[in-house]
């Protein structure tokens, strides 16, 4: 996983990892989910994508967008 730059200060995700058609988020407090483009759809992976190599917006986007479009929680 490659560690979130978390340019505001204030976000909980911690760490990603990006493939095709997915990301894997790793919060502050231990929980890792994986998005998929099947459980949320191409566009919003591809911004998470955007937003993570951005480091900056990504945990807001998932609280206001995304939601509970996970594909699964790994811990």
């Amino acid at each position: 996983m490659e560690r979130y730059k978390n340019s505001g200060g204030n976000s909980n995700v911690f760490a990603f990892e990006i493939r095709s058609g997915e990301i894997t988020v790793h919060f502050g407090d231990g929980s890792v989910y994986l998005y998929t483009n099947q459980s949320t759809g191409a566009a919003r992976i591809n911004e998470m994508h955007r937003l993570a190599r951005a480091g900056q917006g990504l945990n807001s986007y998932i609280g206001r967008v995304v939601k509970k479009g996970y594909a699964k929680k790994i811990r």
